[in-house]
């Protein structure tokens, strides 16, 4: 029997760099799975960690990228129902979920420990082909083009972190700590939800994405130019602090400018990751009463809301997605997102 090959972005070691063009076997699909010909694969910023060796997470090396990704469907198991061939769509990150799971039966499969994604459990999308199990997948309106589907998935994170675990309510003053792509995304998701004042801050190397920040609706960005954030905050408004803080950018000097800038009783979402230490007191969450959370991923319901958002233009993405590049000019657009400057690339395969 004749194996077919494609040429996938692999990531087959765990040391920096460690990302090549190769030659990879087409998925052989399951009787509950789709064989998905991807036509738009985002790059993600845990891509760029695990192509600097700094993620945090286990990877099942060698593996191929890519988890935010779009496509048309190329076959189906013998189980699928209410797909063909030809149909577009988008799919959700949760590859392989254990059949006991307690989280499927409450619509929270995105929290099961034992899930394992694309791009690092299995083989993504930065490919010709993925396999993909036709639980994960959404159909995608013809208003939508699959290179701004592709990034659904982003969106999603972003609209569980905004509105899903924040209390966001019309009039709220949001900061918004990280303008990379999910902070920007956030942002984004914080003006359609009525975030009254929104501030977004970086650091001067950021400059380029605060710039963007503005473009797409911030009142006020800081960082560019070193200013004193929590000075500033000090002196705005009823001097008490933001109603709700997102630590997009996940570093423990994140966490603590959150701390210091959240108003008493306000709230503080965490969406971004960082595996360094703390080192600093909490006594100013327990002093102000305020309510910290987590948000990861996301679930169907999401989905379909998100959807609904970018095909009708209300999610606009047009400050956000900068670069369209065929697979082959991978290396190019990895380092243009991890410089800054792009926010958000897409490979087509």
């Amino acid at each position: 029997m004749i194996m077919r090959t494609m040429i996938g972005l692999v990531n087959y070691a765990s040391e920096p760099y460690a990302v090549e063009l190769r030659d990879v076997l087409v998925p052989e699909i399951g009787e509950d799975d789709i064989l998905l010909s991807v036509r738009s694969v985002g790059i993600c910023g845990s891509d760029l960690h695990q192509y600097s060796g700094k993620q945090s997470w286990a990877v099942n090396y060698p593996v191929v990228l890519g988890h935010e990704f779009a496509g048309v469907v190329a076959k189906t198991g013998a189980r699928v129902r209410g797909f063909k061939e030809g149909d577009r769509v988008v799919s959700e990150t949760a590859a392989v979920l254990p059949s006991d799971s307690a989280f499927i039966r409450q619509g929270l499969y995105n929290l099961d420990p034992k899930r394992l994604g694309f791009g690092y459990g299995v083989n993504g999308a930065m490919a010709e082909f993925v396999k993909v199990p036709a639980r994960c997948l959404h159909r995608v309106p013809d208003t939508l083009g699959l290179e701004k589907a592709a990034l659904t998935e982003p969106c999603c994170v972003a609209y569980n972190a905004v509105c899903g675990n924040s209390r966001l309510r019309p009039g709220d003053t949001v900061a918004i700590i990280g303008p990379g792509p999910i902070g920007l995304l956030c942002a984004l998701v914080a003006k359609l939800a009525g975030a009254g004042h929104l501030i977004v801050i970086g650091i001067p190397a950021d400059a380029h994405r605060l710039d963007v920040a503005r473009q797409i609706g911030a009142e006020t960005t800081l960082g560019a130019k070193s200013e004193d954030v929590v000075e500033w905050v000090k002196n705005f408004g009823d001097g008490y602090g933001v109603d709700l803080v997102i630590d997009a950018a996940g570093v423990s000097a994140s966490l603590k400018v959150a701390l210091d800038i959240v108003r008493p009783a306000g709230q503080i979402t965490k969406v971004g990751w960082g595996p360094q230490p703390l080192n600093f007191s909490l006594d100013q969450l327990v002093q102000k009463a305020v309510t910290l959370q987590g948000s990861y991923s996301h679930n169907w319901a999401i989905w379909e809301k998100v959807i609904s958002l970018l095909a009708s233009g209300k999610l606009d993405l047009g400050h956000i997605l900068n670069r369209i590049s065929p697979l082959s000019d991978w290396h190019q657009a990895f380092e243009e997102m991890r410089a800054g400057i792009i926010v958000k690339a897409v490979l087509q395969p």
